[in-house]
């Protein structure tokens, strides 16, 4: 072959339309079809990464909410510390009435009030426990709850060395003022608490001990 007819072959080769057409066919093809798997594999990447997102923020969620209804603050703890000794102080004057008291509604109400606060000891003696506080306030400052309404030893050995009416008058009075100073805590505890089960206590507490309060008070009026 002449170099004329190289030159005029390898010109008509490098010019032919037909076959530059069918290159840039097939490389464009081959860009959509990588275009088209990156699309799919950004898409389930981008999809995969919502839904972890998704299960992150819905985690979060949670954990918050089970950490807002847990969270426990100063008041909270005083709360159970004080009024631990008030309730055994409480459930103390309730089993005297065994074999002192003479009024049927006296008897029945010493019992109801034992069977009701030896288990809130209980319950508020766990709570301490898991809050990582001791049982005592020790030295502690704590909220300014006013009178407390607790007995001192003198009142305890004076209404242990009661009988009958007497027992049932004295029991009645020491009782009422018992029971205000246990209301009185438990309304600051749910002013100033922020545990959900110890302001539900609480709560219950002012309720209960206010009935118990009035039925006591109508009592006295009767003896």
């Amino acid at each position: 072959m002449t170099a004329f007819t190289r030159a005029f072959h390898g010109k008509h080769l490098h010019h032919n339309p037909v076959r530059r057409l069918a290159a840039v066919g097939v490389v464009a093809a081959g860009a959509l079809m990588l275009s088209a798997c990156g699309s799919d594999s950004d898409g389930a990447s981008g999809m995969s990464g919502m839904d972890h997102g998704g299960s992150k923020s819905s985690a979060t969620a949670t954990a918050t909410a089970a950490a807002k209804a847990g969270d426990v603050d100063e008041a909270d703890v005083t709360f159970a510390q004080m009024m631990i000794p008030h309730h055994e102080q409480a459930v103390a004057m309730a089993e005297l009435a065994d074999g002192r008291a003479s009024d049927a509604e006296i008897k029945g109400l010493a019992a109801k009030i034992e069977k009701a606060q030896d288990p809130e000891i209980k319950t508020m003696t766990g709570w301490l426990k898991s809050w990582g506080k001791p049982t005592a306030t020790g030295d502690t400052p704590g909220m300014d709850m006013g009178s407390d309404g607790m007995m001192s030893d003198k009142d305890m050995k004076e209404l242990k060395a009661m009988q009958g009416k007497e027992f049932d008058k004295m029991f009645a009075q020491m009782m009422i003022d018992h029971h205000d100073g246990a209301i009185a805590m438990a309304k600051t505890e749910q002013k100033s608490g922020q545990n959900a089960d110890a302001k539900k206590m609480a709560a219950a507490i002012v309720t209960g001990q206010s009935a118990e309060v009035k039925q006591l008070q109508s009592i006295l009026d009767r003896l």
